[in-house]
């Protein structure tokens, strides 16, 4: 996705969630400033026409048949702590997409063994960045951003964990993107996490839309979707 088509939609979420693009774009350069040596995007060629388990972190990621379609993916890209949950029954992650709010020491890890890790700066995290990313081996850290790419950084859409996940799969030219793990009715998150997800899965729809693909996860839900701010139908 070029940033021209994910700028409107962008611009939705600012203006429903208050944000400051000025913010997003400070934890975008700082991002930029810790990583001297990113990972180059063609290492993530792998996805290409690959079934791609998109892991959420949601309790559902623990089941058994969420295991199950994990493991019989040809990859699996991991949101979050979904990361730590599928290696805990035995699935390796091949790539993990993260803002850094939940599990630091799971990025550190990764990118040391020479798994790939798409590590999001935006207004709110840049501390987290101060903190996490210079312990990473840089060579394995994908650097990413919800505001317009700049130097190494990239944006391939998305703006929660779990659906920019979706969004680097597709980008990366997965041929089917199979859903784990994704709760979007989670009683346990607070109203904020609860708007979010919202938001994940109208990004969901415009994505399937995009692709030409049935998303499984939308079953059910499709007519119910808020779909303001983003351009269903649109390719």
């Amino acid at each position: 996705m070029e940033f021209e088509e994910w700028e409107p939609v962008y611009e939705a979420i600012l203006r429903d969630f208050g944000y400051d693009r000025a913010g997003d774009e400070r934890g975008r350069d700082l991002l930029a400033s810790l990583v001297d040596d990113p990972l180059d995007p063609d290492a993530l060629s792998f996805v290409r026409d690959a079934t791609v388990a998109v892991a959420g972190a949601g309790p559902s990621v623990e089941t058994d048949q969420a295991i199950k379609r994990a493991r019989e993916a040809d990859v699996v890209v991991a949101a979050s702590t979904a990361a730590d949950t599928l290696a805990a029954r035995g699935v390796e992650v091949d790539c993990m997409v993260t803002d850094l709010d939940k599990n630091p020491e799971t990025v550190v890890a990764l990118t040391e063994r020479g798994v790939p890790v798409a590590v999001h700066g935006h207004g709110d995290n840049r501390d987290a960045i101060r903190e996490v990313v210079p312990d990473c081996n840089d060579a394995f850290v994908l650097p990413t951003t919800q505001a317009e790419p700049a130097g190494p950084v990239r944006n391939f859409g998305g703006f929660t964990d779990g659906d920019r996940a979706a969004f680097l799969a597709d980008h990366f030219g997965a041929a089917r993107l199979a859903f784990v793990g994704w709760d979007v009715d989670d009683p346990s998150v607070d109203p904020a996490k609860a708007r979010k997800l919202e938001w994940a899965e109208r990004l969901l729809a415009w994505l399937e839309s995009r692709r030409g693909e049935r998303f499984a996860v939308l079953d059910g839900r499709r007519d119910a979707i808020e779909t303001a701010g983003v351009p269903i139908g649109s390719r």
